[in-house]
C-alpha cells in the first residue's frame, strides 16, 4: 500500500497525487494578510498540495490542502519534521509561530525544537486556506444554538428549527460533507508526510489536535516518530456529542473561579465567601430567566447565561475578566444601567452579528463533527438532557444541546476510528480542564498503553504546554521530543505559581 493511503482507500493514489511537488512560496498573500506576515517573519514558507476528496475514489475529485514549513535552524542536528496542530479544528499553518522564539510570538523554552525540527503546520481540509467549506451561517444564528441552554421543550424546539435552517444551508455541499472527517484529515496528513519525503514524522497537537493525533497514530502508527498530545479529548467523544459529558467539569471550573472571586470581594463585590458568590450567580441567573435583560443589541435570556460563564483559562487575567462580567450581569439583572466592559461587549457583539464570518469556520467545524460519528435524533438529545437535569441543572442543557448534525443532509462515509494501541506517546493535561475533562484524558491514556501522561494538578485550564508556566511540563515535552525519552511512569506536576 502506498503512503498516503490506508486499507480503506481501496487502491493506490494516482500519479498526479503521488508524484506532485509542493512549490514553496512567500506566505503573504497581500498587505492585509496578518497571519501570512507572521509566518514570513518566522522564516516560514507556504505551499499547497492536492488530496483526493474521497480516498476510496482517489482518481476522482481533489481538493487543495495548505501548509506552512519553517526549516530547522540547526540543520546539522536536525531530527526531522514536527507537525504542529493547534486544535479547533481550525487553521493551523500559523501553529508554526507557537514554537518560534521571537518578538512575534513563540516560547523561549521551545526554541530548541525550532532549531532541531522542520516545523510544519497544515490547515485541515475545509478550514483556512484548504478548500474552505462555508455554508453561509450567520454568526448569531450559529451561536444561538452552540451557546444556548434551553431546558424546556419550547426553547429546545426553537434550537431544532434553527439547526434545520443551518443544516439546509449546507445541502448544496452534500457531495463533500461525508469527507470532512478527522479520519480523512489523517490521510491528508500522511500524504503530506510522503510529499515531504519523510519516512516518519513527529507531531504536537492541542485539544481537537489530540484526536487527530490519536487517529493518525492508530491508522499510521509505523510512520510516527514522537507524538505529544496536549489537553486530550476522550477518543470516543469527538463528533456530534463532543460536549455531552463536560457539564461536571464546567461546574468544577466555575467553582474554582467562585473561590477566586470570594477572595477578591473588595474588588468585585460578589460575596466574601464561596457560598455568597454562588448565591449571587444563582440570583442573577434566576432574575434573568424571569426577566431577560438587554445589553448592547442583545437580549440576554436565562438560556444564554451558562454559555457566558464558561471558563477555559484560570489565570488571574481571565478570572478578573469573568468577575467583571458577572458583576455587570448581576447589576443588569437588578435593573441597573450597565455599560458592558470590552470583554462582555465583544461577546455580545458576536451574538448580535448577522453577518457570515468565514474566519470562524463554524460550518466546517460542524461538518467535521457530523462526518466523524452519527448523530442521534433531536428527541434523543432532549430526553438525554432532561434525564440528567437534576444532576446538571446549570451546564447540563448546554453540554447536551442539539447540533445541526441531528438534521444533517448526509451521514458519515465510514465508521469512526477505534483507538487502542501500544505506540509511544506523551499526553499532557490539566486535572481540572473544563473542555477536555480529566475522565476523557484518562480514557485516551488507557487506550494508548505505550503512552505516558503528565498532569498539572489543580489547574482549571485548557491547553498546558506553552500556556502554563511549568518547568515540569516543559521539561517532559522537550526531553521527549528532543531525545525520544518518555517519563518512566505517569507523572503529576504541582503548579508553580
Amino acid at each position: 500500500m502506498l503512503s498516503g493511503c490506508d486499507p480503506a482507500a481501496g487502491e493506490a493514489l494516482p500519479g498526479r497525487i503521488r508524484e506532485q511537488v509542493i512549490a514553496w512560496h512567500d506566505c503573504r498573500t497581500g498587505a492585509e494578510d496578518e497571519a501570512g506576515a507572521k509566518l514570513a517573519a518566522a522564516g516560514a514558507r507556504c505551499g499547497e498540495f492536492q488530496a483526493p476528496l474521497n480516498y476510496a475514489d482517489p482518481a476522482g475529485a481533489s481538493i487543495t490542502i495548505a501548509v506552512a514549513r519553517r526549516a530547522a535552524t540547526d540543520p546539522a542536528h536536525r531530527l526531522g519534521t514536527l507537525v504542529v496542530q493547534t486544535g479547533g479544528p481550525g487553521p493551523s499553518r500559523d501553529g508554526v509561530n507557537m514554537l518560534v522564539d521571537g518578538p512575534e510570538g513563540g516560547h523561549p523554552a521551545a526554541a530548541e525544537l525550532g532549531a532541531r525540527f522542520d516545523l510544519v503546520g497544515m490547515d485541515p481540509r475545509f478550514f483556512g486556506s484548504s478548500s474552505p467549506l462555508e455554508c453561509g451561517w450567520p454568526t448569531s444564528a450559529y451561536l444561538g444554538i452552540a451557546q444556548a441552554a434551553p431546558s424546556e421543550r419550547e426553547g429546545f424546539e426553537r434550537t431544532v428549527s434553527a439547526a434545520r435552517e443551518l443544516a439546509g444551508r449546507c445541502t448544496p455541499y452534500r457531495e463533500s460533507l461525508p469527507y470532512a472527517s478527522t479520519r480523512t484529515i489523517a490521510r491528508d496528513m500522511d500524504l503530506l508526510r510522503t510529499l515531504l519525503g519523510e519516512s516518519t514524522m513527529s507531531y504536537l497537537g492541542w485539544s481537537w489536535g489530540t484526536y487527530l493525533g490519536a487517529v493518525y497514530l492508530e491508522m499510521f502508527g509505523d510512520r510516527v516518530d514522537r507524538m505529544v498530545l496536549d489537553s486530550a479529548l476522550d477518543p470516543g467523544a469527538p463528533g456530534p456529542d463532543l460536549t455531552r459529558d463536560t457539564a461536571a467539569a464546567d461546574a468544577a471550573a466555575l467553582a474554582d473561579w467562585v473561590r477566586w472571586a470570594a477572595d477578591r470581594n473588595d474588588e468585585f463585590g460578589l460575596g466574601s465567601t464561596e457560598n455568597a458568590v454562588l448565591a449571587t450567580v444563582d440570583a442573577m441567573h434566576r432574575a434573568i430567566s424571569a426577566h431577560p435583560v438587554t445589553l448592547g443589541e442583545v437580549t440576554i435570556t436565562g438560556d444564554l447565561v451558562p454559555g457566558l460563564l464558561l471558563t477555559v483559562d484560570d489565570s488571574d487575567e481571565s478570572y478578573s475578566a469573568m468577575g467583571q462580567q458577572v458583576r455587570e450581569l448581576y447589576d443588569a439583572s437588578r435593573g441597573l444601567a450597565v455599560e458592558p466592559s470590552p470583554v462582555l461587549a465583544g461577546k455580545l457583539a458576536l451574538y448580535a452579528d448577522t453577518a457570515v464570518a468565514p474566519e470562524f469556520g463554524f460550518s466546517a467545524t460542524v461538518a467535521n463533527q457530523c462526518a466523524d460519528r452519527p448523530a442521534r435524533t433531536p428527541d434523543a438529545y432532549f430526553d438525554d438532557m432532561r434525564t440528567h437535569l437534576n444532576a446538571e441543572p446549570f451546564f447540563g442543557p448546554l453540554a447536551r444541546h442539539v447540533t445541526p448534525c441531528a438534521v444533517w443532509p448526509v451521514g458519515p462515509a465510514e465508521p469512526a476510528t477505534e483507538i487502542g494501541n501500544s505506540h509511544p506517546a506523551l499526553l499532557i493535561g490539566a486535572s481540572g480542564d473544563p473542555v477536555a475533562p480529566f475522565t476523557g484524558q484518562r480514557a485516551l491514556r488507557q487506550a494508548l498503553t505505550g503512552a505516558r501522561s503528565v498532569t498539572v494538578a489543580g489547574a482549571f485550564r485548557h491547553g498546558v504546554y506553552l500556556n502554563e508556566s511549568s518547568r515540569c511540563v516543559d521539561g517532559a515535552v522537550e526531553r521527549y521530543l528532543l531525545t525520544g525519552a518518555l517519563p518512566s511512569t505517569d507523572m503529576t506536576c504541582a503548579r508553580e505559581h
